[in-house]
């Protein structure tokens, strides 16, 4: 298992790191768009869908978000969405945590899979933006919810006493929480040091928030961790509603692509809403 994890990611950073720091958007842009066509159909068939629609759903959004970029989507200003968006995923969040995996299944079908795939629609065209308004911008959106999961891990494993959420995911705990949190915010202090001192090409997410004052500052950056860890769980629900360990076994050794980019999905249109207030 550990061997398939090490190849299958040292394969996705071979991928991903050229597209990423390539000088224009579209290899990025393009690679992007093949795993949030992988995250529809994972989705899809996590909602109850048959193989074959569930593969049409994931084409289906690909070509739609295709086309929005084709006819320029991808540049234009799309702070109404952000802000729509953003408002919607902290009441989301709450709501379906607060109703576990039996109330998952009580919301009406369409609902469900209809939601969902407009919200991963969202992430990847947060994503790209991100990335349009510089790879300092998206890589410490990126380092903040690597960061999260990262120091939670440790933190619950050394610390770990109170369950945060036993009946969704057993391992996760409070004391993992305070950790994550803790470690976003040294994350930013050495974000803020970088962009001061000229290291980066475009200021990052915190520098932007710091600019809005640390009384919104430091509650944003705690917000963004909660919900970075709340994207994890949701995801758990999902998949425990369904009777699924994993989403897919596209990436061997580290489940579907959802399984992956599951706290993303909450926090890339979060940090979207922050960048344009």
């Amino acid at each position: 298992m550990l061997k398939q994890r090490v190849i299958t990611a040292l394969l996705l950073l071979a991928l991903l790191l050229p597209a990423l720091f390539y000088p224009s958007i579209e290899p990025f842009a393009v690679l992007t768009l093949v795993l949030i066509v992988a995250a529809g159909w994972e989705w899809a068939r996590l909602n109850g869908s048959a193989p074959w629609p569930a593969k049409a759903l994931g084409l289906g959004l690909g070509v739609v978000l295709a086309l929005v970029w084709w006819f320029g989507g991808l540049t234009q200003n799309l702070r109404p969405l952000w802000l729509t968006v953003g408002a919607l995923w902290v009441p989301l969040v709450v709501w379906m945590l607060r109703r576990g995996v039996p109330g998952w299944g009580a919301w009406h079908a369409s609902l469900r899979l209809w939601g969902g795939l407009v919200l991963v629609a969202c992430a990847w065209l947060a994503l790209v933006q991100a990335r349009l308004l510089g790879l300092g911008f998206l890589m410490s959106v990126l380092t903040l919810v690597w960061m999260a999961d990262i120091a939670a891990y440790f933190g619950g494993k050394t610390f770990g006493r109170r369950k945060l959420a036993p009946s969704i995911s057993p391992g996760k705990s409070w004391e993992g929480v305070f950790s994550g949190m803790a470690g976003v915010l040294l994350l930013a202090a050495g974000w803020l040091w970088l962009d001061a001192h000229g290291y980066s090409d475009r200021p990052s997410l915190f520098t932007r928030l710091w600019a809005l004052g640390p009384v919104l500052a430091v509650p944003a950056v705690l917000g963004l961790t909660a919900m970075s860890v709340a994207g994890d769980l949701v995801e758990s629900l999902v998949k425990r509603s369904a009777g699924m360990k994993d989403s897919s076994q596209l990436l061997p050794g580290h489940g579907g692509v959802l399984d992956r980019v599951d706290a993303l999905l909450p926090v890339l249109p979060l940090a979207m809403m922050f960048a344009v207030l």
